[in-house]
């Protein structure tokens, strides 16, 4: 076990930092720092992962985190401008309506889907269905404010999490790494009960959370005099 002196220098200062900190919570920054771990919260399955690239992978491969779809966009002016932030679109027409064109847009597209004779589909009792798409992402807003000769089909993306549209797949995984996760420290992620750790990150953990690890730890900053006084206190 090999202490760089990079890692010395955060090693020191993290407990210049912290007064509190002991050995195990030391010995886990450390490792934090040696596999450049960045643990995550995925709050909406309670699993914590080992970072964030692996949880976005994980989703993507199961398909749980964008859906590829299709958009219809009308011909002439739409209702939206160049201050609209949220549209609500018809999936059978492309008819929009803009959160700053409309007084009560949700009102009108549920109405207008309502009545759309190309909706075709139904639920019990022949009733159509009032489905719709929702979007905030700028990138698709300005697809309706040009006026075009004739209508067209537009491949868009929908967020498994929120249901809205987004015009990239970037859009949606920039969004989820924003306000689907929660960042945490190695301690934090050892020192709770709340939450599952997921399978591969947990035993990683187990590995390295051995007596002989952290002992061999212990001689390798003992080597540094600068660590001197807090082995002291750790050891007592």
């Amino acid at each position: 076990m090999q202490i760089t002196e990079n890692i010395k220098k955060e090693i020191l200062k993290f407990i210049k930092q912290n007064k509190k900190a002991d050995l195990i919570l030391t010995y886990l920054f450390y490792v934090e720092k040696k596999f450049n771990l960045k643990p995550v919260l995925f709050a909406r399955e309670k699993v914590i992962y080992q970072s964030l690239d692996k949880l976005i992978e994980r989703l993507e491969k199961e398909g749980k985190l964008f859906r590829e779809t299709e958009i219809k966009i009308q011909f002439g002016q739409q209702n939206v401008n160049s201050e609209t932030k949220k549209i609500y679109i018809c999936p059978f027409t492309g008819k929009v309506f803009g959160d700053n064109t409309h007084p009560n847009p949700q009102d009108a597209i549920y109405d207008w889907v309502s009545k759309c004779p190309e909706n075709r589909e139904r639920v019990g009792g022949g009733v159509r269905v009032k489905r719709f798409y929702v979007s905030e992402d700028p990138e698709i807003i300005k697809k309706y404010i040009t006026k075009r000769k004739e209508p067209i089909t537009k491949t868009v993306y929908s967020s498994v999490l929120s249901g809205k549209l987004y015009n990239s797949k970037k859009s949606i995984i920039d969004d989820f790494k924003k306000h689907s996760v929660k960042h945490l420290t190695l301690f934090e992620v050892q020192n709770q009960n709340r939450f599952e750790i997921e399978e591969n990150f947990l035993k990683f953990i187990q590995e390295q959370l051995t007596e002989d690890k952290i002992k061999t730890f212990v001689e390798a900053i003992s080597k540094f005099k600068e660590f001197e006084p807090y082995l002291e206190k750790w050891l007592k």
